[in-house]
């Protein structure tokens, strides 16, 4: 996934000679040149695709997992590239690489290779993390789907505004495709969106509201709206899910889509990896594993189980990483859970006792709180806690495959797989 050729091994080459701080102002222009490098290589392949786009905070990978499964629903031969997986037709891999959109060429190769396969459709996750290094340049977009934003990033860009500047840019490059008929898809209830509808002008704006879907309904067993008169029910929960549904709806409609296949595309995807992914389906108890990695998302997951009692297994990541949250996810958890166990997540070089500690800090019902810095050992006391009608909530890693420690040091890890051992085990005693 990641290529390399002449000229990258020259740019990379110059790069460990010019000091570092010399290197930090000409860096937008070394990942310019990447970026048109990847373009060039593979002959710009999203030219000869219909590319679909999706941005925001939450809901990105579900998002484009809900528009390949419309697409393919509908007969298309689908590119897929989101944190969860890469795919190429019916060919998918995991993606590893700890970054929802990766560089050095890699889209272009991927959307090369997908053409040279017979595919006609791509669908993209693009995050502001790629924006700071040009991954989402010479992409040429036939829609864009805005699906929120709130507070993520802030360490990486600045600031609030820094992180949402450097979304409203690839809005931007929707503004400047080449395509005809260009489309951005945005959810309304966000109070963000007007100005995603301007930075993608002249696309034609299309706005999208959870209102839109009544009647609807939302249960642990799953959610049902409307859409254009008919009614979609799925085993996806909660309403946010609703939202994100709606918003792929809506843009796969203005691809030329039928309702038809828009319904029998949403009602066939029933889990998707990582994302409210129930991994005890049938059991006395749901044990859910879900990325929710901001204090919003959190917030919605936890909303989403209302009326349950909710166990939460949470983390937090450490490397300076949007440290502001740690209190403020810690708060969220007190007011919906029931009991709450604080474990390690991604402590990169920070020791994740001081990690788990703040957050302990802001909780003031200590009696909720069990510290497990062992995260296998977490999940599997939650789990042992969990009675008839209980939900075990496991955040902050969804489909994440390592444990990121210091030094680049990395554990293998799928929250998916550990829970499922841990419940075998159950079983068994």
């Amino acid at each position: 996934m990641k290529p390399k050729n002449s000229i990258e091994s020259a740019l990379h080459s110059i790069k460990q000679l010019v000091p570092v701080s010399v290197f930090k102002k000409l860096s937008p222009f070394y990942h310019y040149i990447l970026a048109l490098t990847g373009a060039v290589r593979y002959g710009f392949p999203s030219q000869e695709l219909t590319v679909i786009g999706v941005t925001g905070t939450k809901g990105k990978s579900t998002v484009v997992e809900m528009v390949n499964s419309i697409l393919e629903a509908a007969g298309k031969k689908t590119i897929l590239s989101n944190t969860i997986r890469f795919k190429i037709g019916d060919t998918s891999e995991a993606n590893l690489y700890k970054m929802s959109m990766p560089g050095r060429g890699a889209i272009q190769q991927l959307f090369r290779k997908g053409i040279n396969e017979g595919c006609t459709h791509a669908v993209l996750e693009i995050t502001s993390q790629a924006v700071l290094t040009s991954r989402h340049r010479f992409i040429e977009l036939d829609e864009l789907i805005f699906t929120n934003i709130s507070p993520e990033h802030i360490e990486a860009h600045g600031s609030f505004e820094n992180y949402k500047n450097a979304k409203l840019e690839i809005a931007q490059s929707l503004s400047q495709s080449s395509k005809k008929h260009t489309a951005i898809i945005v959810n309304s209830d966000d109070e963000h969106a007007d100005d995603f509808i301007r930075a993608g002008s002249p696309a034609l704006p299309i706005k999208i509201s959870l209102d839109e879907g009544r009647p609807f309904t939302s249960s642990q067993k799953g959610s049902s709206f409307m859409f254009e008169d008919v009614e979609i029910s799925t085993k996806l929960t909660g309403e946010f899910n609703i939202i994100n549904m709606l918003c792929a709806a809506k843009a796969c409609r203005h691809l030329g889509i039928s309702t038809e296949s828009i319904k029998k595309g949403l009602e066939s995807l029933t889990t998707i990896r990582g994302r409210v992914e129930n991994v005890n389906e049938g059991g006395e108890f749901g044990v859910y594993i879900d990325y929710a990695h901001t204090a919003d998302s959190l917030e919605q997951l936890y909303k989403a189980f209302h009326g349950h009692r909710i166990i939460a297994v949470l983390g937090n990541t450490g490397g300076g990483r949007d440290t502001w949250k740690r209190p403020v996810m810690a708060k969220i958890a007190e007011q919906y859970a029931d009991t709450i166990f604080l474990t390690n997540e991604d402590p990169y070089d920070e020791n994740p006792q001081k990690i788990v500690d703040e957050m302990a800090e802001a909780v003031t019902s200590k009696e909720k709180l069990i510290i497990e810095l062992d995260r296998r050992a977490a999940i599997s006391k939650a789990m042992q806690l969990a009675r008839p009608g209980d939900v075990v909530l496991i955040t902050g890693k969804g489909t994440d495959p390592y444990i990121m420690l210091a030094n680049n040091a990395k554990i293998p890890w799928d929250d998916a797989s550990v829970a499922r051992e841990e419940l075998e085990h159950l079983q068994k005693n």
